[in-house]
């Protein structure tokens, strides 16, 4: 068991010394976190860090080890995972695939952490982006050494989404991303070699297509569940086109999806000058529209998040998808109306495609929930508004959405009705 908190450790966790959990660390687990990429040195002023937090956001990835700017963080309850304590690693295009462990032998990090200055602002330490496969079993160790030689920092590594590319070859192959022959594979060798208690991984739907981000979803989230770790995700508010500025029913609709499948940290990229065009703030500094958008979104899911954080995520469905072509190429099946045995005949009344994440209460004291996403419109071109409905088989029904309190209307057949709009997400709870 964990001797922080007394709870059983996944199998993965327990080999050697049962190293505790992550209620150790800084960043607070049991709540809903919501992150930005890259805070550059002309946004880390009192005023910008004041506006950081008041975006919503609670800590910022790839963050200098600037004391200055981490005194503001402690301020304004803002957490760093910083960059740059210990050897940086990106993947790349897999040319350098294998050669971690030869580029950055063990001694590397233990000098790291010999001479680290700990801050009660850095949360976390980066350890890295988007490794290849055959480097997992390298990583295992030196996150493993990590968790012990920095006592109030958690090991931070990001990987690939599933549209980097696979082995062609064979397993000795080292010019490809993924270092497996599919994505699946590429999940498990990390649930086996790396000692984590999450998942995380960037997926940046308005630049591939909403049906690899489903299947994507599909694979981690179920690697989640079947290993006991939390999925975290990175999704894009900054564009990859930039003539394009993404809305807020897009920012909605990534978030919402996400957390359809259980997603229990979000992380938005960028939020100043990091990669591509359109960020929360210009390289001047200044706000752009995304701010407003931004900081709308993160308030909505602000809203639903404590009572989401009290459910944990068994399975999600795809319920009204029959012929839609996000669903090419996903590895599941469509389903007309979903019954959990709770929930019953499950669906939208306009007959729209709905993704519902099925949950039961962590305490186990008879709640179930359904954390459902409106999937008709991923684009927010075209939005609508309609109702969730469905039977409850006897139970008291509440719902909680962007606004708070969400109306539930009983119907005359004895169907309960919830409203949604495309791109949104409501939390349904029956008890």
């Amino acid at each position: 068991m964990c001797y922080t908190c007394g709870k059983e450790l996944p199998e993965y966790r327990r080999s050697g010394k049962e190293r505790g959990c992550s209620m150790n660390k800084r960043m607070n687990r049991k709540r809903f976190n919501i992150g930005t990429y890259i805070l550059q040195p002309y946004a880390r002023s009192e005023a910008h860090i004041r506006d950081l937090a008041e975006c919503g956001i609670d800590f910022v990835v790839c963050m200098g080890d600037d004391r200055s700017a981490l005194d503001l963080f402690e301020k304004y309850g803002v957490g760093a995972i910083v960059s740059g304590i210990v050897p940086g690693w990106w993947g790349g295009d897999g040319e350098n695939a294998g050669k971690l462990e030869e580029t950055n032998p063990p001694e590397k990090y233990e000098s790291a952490a010999r001479t680290f200055a700990d801050h009660p602002a850095i949360w976390g330490i980066d350890m890295g982006d988007e490794p290849s496969a055959l480097d997992f079993p390298y990583y295992g160790r030196i996150i493993a050494d990590a968790d012990r030689n920095f006592e109030n920092q958690f090991a931070y590594l990001n990987l690939y989404p599933n549209y980097a590319s696979v082995s062609q070859n064979s397993s000795a192959q080292t010019v490809n991303q993924l270092g497996t022959p599919t994505y699946g594979e590429h999940i498990a060798q990390y649930c086996r070699y790396v000692p984590t208690d999450y998942i995380c991984y960037d997926f940046y739907m308005y630049s591939i297509n909403v049906a690899k981000a489903y299947e994507n979803l599909r694979v981690v989230s179920n690697a989640c569940r079947a290993t006991g770790r939390d999925m975290w995700i990175v999704l894009q508010v900054n564009s990859s086109r930039p003539e394009e500025w993404m809305s807020e029913d897009q920012l909605r609709f990534q978030a919402y999806s996400a957390m359809a499948f259980g997603a229990k940290n979000i992380i938005w990229a960028c939020y100043t000058a990091g990669w591509w065009h359109n960020q929360v703030l210009d390289e001047n500094g200044e706000k752009t529209e995304q701010y407003g958008k931004l900081r709308k979104v993160n308030g909505e899911i602000r809203r639903i998040a404590d009572e989401y954080m009290r459910f944990e995520r068994v399975s999600t469905h795809f319920v009204g998808f029959e012929g839609h072509p996000d669903m090419e190429g996903v590895g599941q099946e469509t389903v007309g109306a979903l019954d959990t045995g709770v929930f019953l005949g499950v669906k939208s009344d306009a007959g729209a495609p709905i993704v519902v994440g099925q949950m039961v209460s962590r305490e186990r004291n008879g709640e179930y929930a359904l954390m459902v996403c409106a999937a008709d419109d991923a684009f927010g071109r075209n939005p609508k508004e309609y109702s969730v409905v469905f039977s409850a088989n006897g139970r008291t029904v509440r719902a909680v959405g962007g606004s708070g309190e969400a109306d539930v209307k009983r119907l005359p057949d004895g169907r309960f009705a919830v409203p949604i709009s495309s791109c949104g997400g409501v939390l349904i709870i029956a008890k």
